[in-house]
């Protein structure tokens, strides 16, 4: 796969042009609601769906002076009209034109969105199946756990960015919704109806009550959704900064030839793709506060909320974008090395086992407190011994645990040398990995 960045139609989506011709779809639907309610004569409705127009150059001139960019906007459209002009905005407020644009920017933007989602899902659903049997150690508080499989590793990431995309779906609702309910919102200038046509014709749901406004916390919601989102999307990236590392190397990103790491160290590779996309992931989430402190305005409207959106809605999306396609190349094109994962597995000297064996012991009928004596003070000789510098294998080439255990007079007491060796076992393991992965893929 070739990796993708932002898509163009993305950024195109929250330009200048972009944000106008959103202004008069809207305007020109309600030209042609009001005309099917009887209001504005076909004749007129007609000349303005066929000749409305604005240039923004001409809005940019008129703003200078009016200091109120949709009546610079009108104006500008009118301009291209004759006397039916007068039909354009009619009983609107600003909002119910700019608010219900957004609405159309928004739920645009967030269907590409939902499709980078499933693409990053497409990628992490190939590499878990690719690797279901791959095993590895698992880690808790970065400390060697027990054996797992990265395929697992790669359905927990998979199970994760479902979630997001569940919410994001829901956000889409939440935010394609439009409003033509007049200054207050009590829709005095213009009927119910109005709005349900304008509504009808933009493929949005009328809102069932506004003031002047949009109510900003579906606005929140969305912002919420993606900085969830980019929080699954950074743990991803910092696990695979994690087996990077020099001392893991369980798995890089993809060195392509001629590629340099940096301009000191010939030597270098470096997981910059993965670090992108957690600083990335920062700013993504640095806009969910100011959309929720966006809820909160004066009475039926004020505009403190306008100038935050100007940033957060298109930089929002254009950067979700950007680091969604950049994590699904990383995870399609991502570098596994199964040889240094076992290596990995096997570094402690099979304390990955030491459960294992716990289990065992209350099944022979010893108390869970002496069999956890059993297995740990034997865990604790290897402990010492890896810290001496010793090989995590005696000359037999078997794990230093394995040994202990079999040495230990009190554990032969209850298990045979057969027990003791069965509890070595790999494939006890990923015995329900096969159930785990129905679970997450079917």
């Amino acid at each position: 796969m070739v990796e993708r960045y932002a898509r163009p139609q993305m950024a195109e989506k929250w330009t200048t042009q972009a944000k106008y011709d959103a202004w008069l779809k809207v305007e020109k639907a309600a030209v042609k609601a009001w005309s099917e309610l009887g209001l504005v004569p076909r004749e007129d409705c007609e000349k303005i769906l066929k000749n409305a127009s604005f240039e923004i150059e001409r809005i940019d001139e008129i703003e200078q002076k009016t200091k109120h960019d949709l009546i610079a906007f009108l104006t500008s459209v009118s301009e291209s009209l004759g006397d039916e002009s007068r039909w354009m905005h009619y009983g609107m407020t600003s909002s119910d034109c700019i608010d219900t644009a957004v609405a159309l920017q928004m739920k645009e933007s967030l269907e590409l969105i939902i499709e980078d989602v499933k693409a990053l899902m497409e990628a992490l659903k190939r590499r878990a199946i690719e690797h279901k049997m791959t095993l590895m150690v698992g880690r808790s508080h970065g400390i060697h756990g027990e054996p797992i499989t990265f395929g697992l590793v790669l359905a927990i990431w998979y199970d994760e960015i479902k979630r997001s995309l569940k919410n994001l779906q829901q956000s889409l609702e939440m935010i394609s919704v439009g409003q033509i309910s007049g200054a207050m919102g009590n829709f005095a200038h213009a009927p119910l109806e109005l709005e349900e046509l304008v509504c009808k014709e933009l493929d949005l749901t009328p809102a069932p009550v506004s003031n002047q406004v949009i109510q900003r916390d579906r606005y929140a919601n969305l912002m919420n959704a993606l900085a969830l989102l980019a929080s699954s999307c950074e743990k991803i990236a910092v696990a695979i900064r994690h087996y990077q590392r020099t001392e893991v190397y369980e798995a890089e990103e993809f060195f392509s030839e001629g590629q340099k790491g940096s301009s000191a160290m010939p030597h270098k590779r470096n997981p910059v793709l993965s670090e992108n996309v957690t600083g990335l992931c920062r700013v993504i989430r640095s806009y969910a506060n100011p959309a929720m402190e966006n809820v909160a305005l004066w009475h039926e409207r004020d505009i403190s909320h306008s100038s935050v959106e100007r940033f957060i809605l298109p930089d929002g999306f254009i950067t979700t974008d950007f680091m969604l396609n950049r994590l699904t190349g990383l995870i399609d094109k991502l570098v596994v090395y199964p040889e240094n994962m076992m290596n990995n597995l096997n570094l402690t000297g099979g304390l990955v086992f030491s459960q294992r064996v716990l289990l065992e012991l209350p099944l022979k009928g010893v108390s869970r407190e002496n069999s956890y004596k059993i297995v740990q003070r034997n865990a604790m000789r290897v402990w010492k011994d890896l810290q001496k510098g010793k090989s995590a294998l005696n000359e037999k080439g078997e794990s230093l645990f394995l040994q202990y255990l079999l040495e230990d007079e009190a554990l032969r007491e209850e298990m045979s040398e057969d027990e003791i060796r069965a509890c070595f076992d790999y494939s006890y393991y990923t015995k329900n990995v096969d159930k785990i992965f129905k679970r997450v893929f079917e």
